[in-house]
């Protein structure tokens, strides 16, 4: 019973001196005065102050019981949510595979035909046998934004022109060899996020420039020139132009 006692003092006197709060407190007192039993529990005020003048006294046995922590350094909390925010960036980009070189997109209809036989009415001298043709096909395009497509002819509606005609009767002849271009591909038009559908583009003999615009889009790329016959005859020499593609990111 003693070394319980000293047991439980020890214990009081360490959790005093990390000054914890005490979760267990127990003070109880027995004995006997004048042949009469008597316990008191956990006293306070005079109560306290009789039992422990009575224990010094010689009467009666004393047990105390105190145990306690330190607290938390702040509030617990049983579950906890951390976000990470995850941030990365992905560049505009708009690819067109136009061949290995600069051959590639030298576009040359050769010889335009035109009735040279002198057998030929006069009406029809010297005009397209018919049309010039070229079909432009590449596997790969595409943008990966928002973005335009855009066709533009260098000389405008005038399309093939001659760089250098001469003197010649405007009534029966000209100079330049308008042409239409249409292009194809799978794509989805801006404000729309669906699967590709068919999209076309085309810039008419009598334009100079024609654009749309789209999602981003990847796929198959084509483009048919025609340049139909003309009404006149054509003035001999060469003719040229320059047609542009811009695929741009918005």
């Amino acid at each position: 019973m003693k070394k319980i006692i000293t047991a439980a003092l020890a214990a009081t006197a360490m959790l005093a001196a990390t000054s914890a709060q005490a979760q267990t407190s127990q003070r109880h007192y027995a004995g006997n005065i004048v042949g009469i039993p008597f316990t008191s529990t956990n006293p306070s005020g005079l109560g306290l102050l009789a039992a422990e003048f009575g224990f010094a006294g010689g009467i009666g046995t004393r047990y105390t019981a105190n145990a306690g922590a330190l607290g938390n350094t702040q509030t617990a909390t049983p579950t906890v949510a951390t976000a990470f925010a995850l941030t990365g960036s992905v560049s505009k980009d708009c690819s067109f595979y136009a061949g290995n070189n600069a051959s590639a997109t030298a576009i040359d209809f050769g010889t335009i035909g035109v009735r040279t036989g002198n057998n030929e009415n006069v009406s029809d001298a010297f005009e397209m046998v018919g049309p010039a043709v070229a079909a432009i096909n590449s596997a790969t395009a595409g943008c990966n934004f928002n973005n335009s497509v855009t066709l533009t002819k260098l000389n405008g509606n005038q399309g093939l022109k001659n760089s250098a005609p001469g003197s010649y009767d405007s009534a029966q002849f000209q100079a330049n060899i308008p042409y239409t271009v249409q292009a194809n591909w799978t794509g989805t038009p801006q404000g729309t996020t669906a699967n590709g559908i068919s999209q076309s583009l085309t810039v008419a003999d009598t334009s100079g420039t024609n654009s749309v615009n789209q999602g981003a889009w990847r796929s198959a790329f084509a483009m048919a020139i025609t340049a139909a016959p003309v009404n006149k005859g054509l003035v001999a020499g060469s003719y040229s132009d320059t047609l542009t593609l811009t695929l741009a990111a918005q």
